[in-house]
């Protein structure tokens, strides 16, 4: 009886062990609920970068709504996502509920990149994807107040955090951007064999 029972044991260990609860390789290994209510996949976005950024909706940092729309129209037809994480975090200054939330993006900035619904981003209580952040990158990964930045790369790969205080729009950001934009979204395109041999005349 005990050695079946030990068995027992070893078998939901295993179960509990599986694919559900193995530790993340990548940001397209975490989900969140949309703004809209709807499931968000990072995985939806393979192939793809995406910048993550912690917002408010009342705080200074609040005008980078408008650097974070300019960003995404720059770049969402070259292969990168912009993706808004609401948090009441950092001052209370996310109080609103997600169709609140939601408007005031909308009318302020007309924002129409995705957002998730409201979550922590810091402490134990943190969404999952943000604990992998400060994780993987340390003090880089963990937002310290609202509009911190993390870059992922297409392969779902981290690449770098940047605080509040640097703009979306920064040389920085956007030279981090073009690195990791996909291949073929870059404007390179091999040349043909006839614009080769044209060259060589």
């Amino acid at each position: 009886m005990r050695r079946f029972a030990m068995g027992v044991l070893a078998a939901a260990s295993l179960l509990f062990t599986g694919p559900a609860f193995a530790e993340p390789r990548s940001a397209h290994d975490f989900t969140f609920t949309s703004i809209e209510g709807e499931p968000l996949a990072l995985s939806d976005y393979a192939g793809k970068a995406v910048l993550v950024v912690n917002t408010a909706s009342q705080c200074g940092f609040t005008p980078q709504y408008a650097d974070l729309q300019d960003l995404w129209d720059r770049y969402r037809d070259r292969g990168l996502v912009v993706l808004g994480v609401p948090s009441n975090d950092f001052g209370g200054q996310e109080p609103g509920s997600e169709a609140q939330i939601k408007e005031f993006c909308e009318v302020h900035f007309g924002i129409d990149f995705p957002m998730t619904q409201k979550q922590q981003v810091v402490g134990p209580e943190a969404h999952p994807l943000y604990r992998w952040f400060a994780a993987e990158l340390g003090r880089e990964g963990t937002p310290r107040w609202n509009f911190h930045k993390v870059l992922i790369g297409s392969d779902g790969a981290l690449v770098a955090g940047w605080p509040s205080r640097i703009r979306p729009v920064s040389q920085e950001i956007l030279a981090a951007v073009e690195q990791v934009l996909p291949a073929e979204q870059t404007g390179f395109r091999q040349p043909t064999d006839l614009q080769q041999e044209s060259a060589l005349r």
